[in-house]
């Protein structure tokens, strides 16, 4: 199975951007989606995951409000919209999956797939 991240780049602060992962098979019916981020020079973090069959969402701290995470089944994707977006939400986004949620969606551990990754950069 693949994870296929599209849709990072430059906005100014304060616009919006739309990231979108594309599952390459559709094994996730049971289990969770979700996007990290990494900055440079700073650990890999939680941004927000939904539970595929219920569309249970969950976001950190840091995006809710903002951010927006949601699933097209039918295509196997799942969407982050970002919106009112900061400096500080510059990183490089990734998508991960797996076909259990094991209750924690902020876990690194908790996702047996991961995508290659997208650059999201908001100036100031």
């Amino acid at each position: 199975v693949q994870l296929q991240a599209s849709g990072g780049g430059l906005v100014p602060a304060g616009g919006s951007l739309r990231v979108s992962c594309a599952a390459s098979a559709r094994t996730f019916s049971s289990g969770v989606m979700g996007w990290f981020r990494q900055a440079p020079g700073k650990e890999r973090e939680p941004v927000a995951a939904i539970r595929w069959s219920s569309g249970s969402t969950y976001y950190s701290d840091s995006v809710k409000g903002r951010f927006t995470i949601s699933r097209d089944k039918a295509k196997n994707t799942v969407y982050l919209q970002m919106n009112s977006l900061k400096p500080e939400d510059t990183a490089v986004y990734y998508c991960a999956a797996d076909g259990v949620y094991y209750s924690d969606y902020s876990l690194t551990g908790n996702y047996g797939y991961w995508g290659q990754g997208t650059q999201v950069t908001v100036s100031s």
